[in-house]
């Protein structure tokens, strides 16, 4: 027998601000992982680059944020924008809007 069906809604229960983005896993296998990440005006730390081993398809699905990417211009996203991020793409979170809200899905890397 199978396991039931698991059900949710991206926009319920979003935590309050807080010094820290939440992320919540909400589906993973050793291959991909897929989270929530709610920000209330977070960004990424001065200086500090993201650069993943695995690529990152990210959606906003709700709020505003700004992208930026080493060595090419910020990237403003809107609700219903998404960007795929290649692995080892440097990128930060440059802003965010109140109560933003991400669908992140994490690819991860292969052995060879």
């Amino acid at each position: 027998m199978s396991a039931p069906p698991c059900f949710g809604n991206l926009l319920a229960a979003l935590p309050a601000a807080g010094a820290e983005e939440s992320f919540e896993t909400l589906f993973a296998t050793p291959h991909c992982r897929v989270e929530r990440i709610v920000s209330h005006g977070h960004t990424s730390p001065p200086g500090f680059w993201y650069e993943q081993d695995g690529d990152e398809w990210v959606m906003l699905v709700q709020g505003s944020a700004t992208l930026a990417f080493d060595g090419s211009a910020e990237h403003a996203l809107e609700a219903g924008d998404w960007v795929l991020i290649p692995a080892r793409c440097r990128h930060r979170v440059a802003a965010t809007g109140a109560a933003t809200v991400w669908l992140a899905v994490h690819v991860h890397a292969t052995q060879a």
